[in-house]
């Protein structure tokens, strides 16, 4: 399993494609989360804990999704 850090919006479709995410669980997120970064340009949506929303804003921790 790859870490995944940054990814397209393209890149993430590509995965769920592949069943790479468990529905009820990371698959709703990463869902919402390429919604919103194809909303509007220069969006980005961050996949992380909320406890951990600083680390992941400072590109620590999570998962960006931009265009």
């Amino acid at each position: 399993m790859a870490w995944l850090d940054r990814l397209t919006p393209t890149e993430a479709e590509g995965y769920i494609a592949e069943g790479q995410f468990a529905p009820g669980s990371m698959l709703p997120k990463v869902q919402a989360a390429v919604a919103f970064a194809c909303s509007k340009a220069g969006r980005t949506a961050l996949i992380t804990l909320l406890e951990k929303a600083r680390d992941g804003i400072a590109g620590r921790t999570g998962t960006s999704i931009s265009l």
